[in-house]
């Protein structure tokens, strides 16, 4: 124990919490990516996890610096906070959020993991120092993303279809 009594008491919970947001967003998000595969017999439940496991590093650790400096410091005025202020809130917005995912996952519902956690951030800073604390534009621009991303990921479909009716080969 003599390891852990170095480490900060606030270093540990964000630790513990960040495991707890991470198991939380696999138990949500893993079954919707490979479910398909796996019901359709063409991976197995091992071979899911694995690739599971490649795919889903490779996207935090590829393109997730931009969404962690977005989340980290882009919706909030940091300079408003003082350091406790930003410890205990973002302490808060990981166990809400993956709270709220446990929560969702147990009962079936649908439900974002993006939202759930500029949800969480938002509301800290909102309630910790007020709505002018909130970058407000910036949290606009991950909305519209939300919005915006199924559109274009729907229209690109319609005319991939449209231009492709027949090369959408059929399984026997």
């Amino acid at each position: 124990m003599d390891f852990f009594s170095d480490i900060p008491l606030p270093l540990l919970i964000a630790a513990l919490l960040a495991f707890y947001m991470a198991w939380a967003i696999g138990a949500n998000d893993v079954a919707n990516a490979m479910g398909t595969s796996v019901g359709s017999g063409a991976l197995t439940i091992g071979g899911a996890i694995i690739v599971a496991a490649i795919f889903e590093f490779a996207g935090a650790f590829l393109a997730g610096g931009h969404v962690t400096d977005t989340v980290r410091k882009g919706m909030l005025d940091m300079s408003l906070l003082d350091r406790d202020q930003l410890i205990y809130g973002m302490l808060a917005s990981l166990a809400s959020a993956g709270t709220l995912l446990i929560g969702a996952t147990r009962f079936g519902l649908p439900i974002s993991t993006t939202h759930s956690i500029v949800g969480a951030i938002v509301g800290f800073g909102a309630v910790a120092i007020g709505i002018d604390a909130v970058n407000w534009p910036k949290v606009l621009q991950i909305a519209l993303s939300w919005i915006t991303s199924p559109l274009l990921a729907g229209g690109h479909r319609v005319r991939y279809l449209s231009f492709n009716p027949f090369n959408n080969p059929q399984r026997d």
